[in-house]
């Protein structure tokens, strides 16, 4: 039985052979390609289904693979900082501002976009080259592998770009040098004094550090020095960008220790046109047409008072709109000192009118006091006009001022009797030159419109000249 067995084994063996030398002979190309073969009937390693009727393999997944092999990722911990365990790894940083967005001064923060470059040198990421040329890849493969982990300090909010893709890019040289560049956009906080407003400068600056490796472990420092921060052409509506300035520092936590922080510094003075035509060119108008009722008759009150609650109204109006506009601050600002001096201008021009209207009532009404008023003479009417008398209304020429009566020959001969000469222990009594003067002014009232036309807009003149001088 065993024999028949062996028998059948070696027919058979005998039967294949012929075949097995056929196959040989019309695929002998089949051993030197085994790999390909083998690499299209297994599941790749990092993910995704092969056709298996594909015959050739995907390039861009294919660079991809090998890009990883030859750079070793799998062989090392890249959670760990170059050199772990030895001095502080070196990181150079070199900054392009493309725009500074915004400024608002109301939340007093900029919006800046910019391209943040690192450089720094990693040996684990060293591969063979004979042209010595550099590897570029994107944001897939830095996810693998170390970088800084760099932040804007003060910052509310920020992005990386991903239109249409992640804006990052990865430069790896054979000899370990990387360099590593995102596309940020970054809203920082920028502390402005408005103390000056609208005639200020503002110093403002983005700081970058380090967040979870101190001084011990990570060395920001700028790449070129002054030369690492770039900008091409801003032009912004309300600014001027005078200066960009990159500098350094130290910053300590009490927690966690010294950090390496990186500034870069610019300053911006403001335009002062638009704030011109918006604010001050109307303010000077609205005090320059409140001296306009000095011209008006003082009679005129419908239109004296009208023209003077105009102007108040409006610059009340306009000193709303410029604090709708700032932020609420507890100091005083250059343009709240120009408008409420201006305001104070326009509400002393309503002043004047008043007190021009009282002292030619006062006067009126004495000299009615002191003339025979006729009995057809109405006083009532003549005040319901305008609210004031009107001397034109009564002829008082044909009235003599002292009439000669018992009481005023007497009161004539008492004053003769003064004027011949004190007799002894008599106190003689001065007048005061204020108290003279102010009779003089409220006897004749329409001098204070007189003065009032040259006075307001001397004073308004040399305010304007200190402000100025001060400011600008």
């Amino acid at each position: 039985m065993r024999v028949a067995l062996l028998a059948l084994r070696l027919m058979c063996l005998a039967w294949l052979w012929p075949v097995t030398q056929l196959n040989s002979s019309h695929f002998p190309n089949k051993r030197r390609h085994k790999e390909q073969y083998v690499g299209e009937n297994t599941k790749p390693k990092y993910g995704g289904r092969v056709d298996l009727k594909m015959k050739k393999l995907d390039s861009t997944k294919s660079l991809l693979i090998k890009s990883e092999q030859l750079l070793r990722i799998e062989d090392h911990d890249f959670a760990m900082r170059p050199g772990f365990g030895g001095s502080a790894i070196p990181v150079g940083i070199d900054v392009q501002v493309e725009s500074i967005d915004s400024i608002s001064e109301v939340n007093m923060d900029f919006t800046m976009t910019l391209y943040l470059r690192h450089y720094w040198q990693d040996d684990r990421l060293a591969f063979p080259s004979s042209n010595n040329k550099s590897r570029t890849f994107d944001a897939r493969l830095v996810k693998k592998i170390w970088v800084p982990d760099v932040f804007f300090v003060h910052s509310k909010r920020s992005f990386i770009h991903d239109t249409t893709m992640e804006n990052i890019m990865l430069r790896v040289y054979p000899d370990g040098n990387i360099l590593y560049s995102v596309r940020i956009t970054v809203t920082a906080l920028c502390s402005m004094d408005f103390s000056s407003f609208p005639l200020d400068t503002q110093n403002c600056s983005l700081e970058l550090e380090s967040y979870a490796y101190n001084e011990n472990d990570l060395m920001l420092y700028w790449k070129n020095g002054n030369d690492s921060l770039r900008t091409e052409e801003i032009v912004l509506s309300q600014f001027f960008v005078e200066d960009f300035q990159p500098s350094f520092g130290l910053a300590f936590y009490s927690s966690t220790g010294w950090y390496n922080r990186l500034y870069i510094n610019f300053i911006l003075r403001r335009h002062i046109f638009f704030f011109m035509l918006q604010t001050y060119f109307p303010t000077m108008l609205m005090v320059m047409l409140s001296w306009v009722s000095f011209w008006i008759d003082r009679r005129a009150v419908p239109a004296r008072v009208s023209l003077g609650i105009t102007t108040v109204l409006t610059m009340s109006t306009i000193i709303t709109g410029v604090s709708a506009s700032m932020p609420q601050v507890s100091y005083v600002k250059a343009v709240d000192i120009y408008l409420w001096a201006s305001f104070l201008f326009v509400f002393l021009s309503v002043i004047e009118y008043a007190a021009v209207n009282y002292f030619t009532t006062v006067e009126e009404m004495k000299k009615l006091k002191r003339a025979k008023i006729p009995s057809s003479y109405n006083a009532t009417q003549a005040m319901a006009y305008d609210g004031c008398f009107h001397d034109n209304e009564i002829d008082l020429a044909s009235f003599t001022e002292v009439a000669s009566t018992p009481n005023t020959e007497r009161n004539t001969q008492s004053r003769n009797s003064t004027v011949s000469g004190p007799t002894e222990g008599t106190r003689l009594r001065r007048r005061h030159p204020l108290k003279k003067n102010l009779s003089f002014i409220m006897s004749n009232s329409y001098m204070i419109d007189s003065y009032s036309r040259v006075l307001f807009p001397l004073a308004y003149l040399l305010f304007n000249i200190i402000y100025w001088s001060l400011y600008a």
